[in-house]
């Protein structure tokens, strides 16, 4: 599953928690974004729509996070690469 696909970590219609903090967005610190996630050096960590800690490999010139429930995202899939 992509990013592209319904219901994906990143889903923006879907999106009730902070990607780098697992916060949910309603909460007053729940938008918070670290430094690096802001200069676009940090990956998500955290899935949008279910909070859960994702499972995110790192290499030197690209990363990828996978949700056990809502599937896989990569740098590509964000123009980050």
């Amino acid at each position: 599953m992509r990013l592209s696909d319904a219901g994906g970590p990143l889903d923006e219609e879907l999106l009730e928690f902070n990607l780098y903090t697992g916060l949910p967005l309603a909460d007053a610190d729940g938008s918070a974004m670290p430094t690096a996630a802001q200069l676009g050096l940090e990956p998500p960590r955290y899935c949008g729509v279910c909070g859960r800690r994702m499972v995110v490999q790192v290499e030197p010139n690209s990363w990828w996070a996978r949700c056990s429930r809502h599937g896989v995202v990569d740098a590509v899939d964000l123009e980050r690469r």
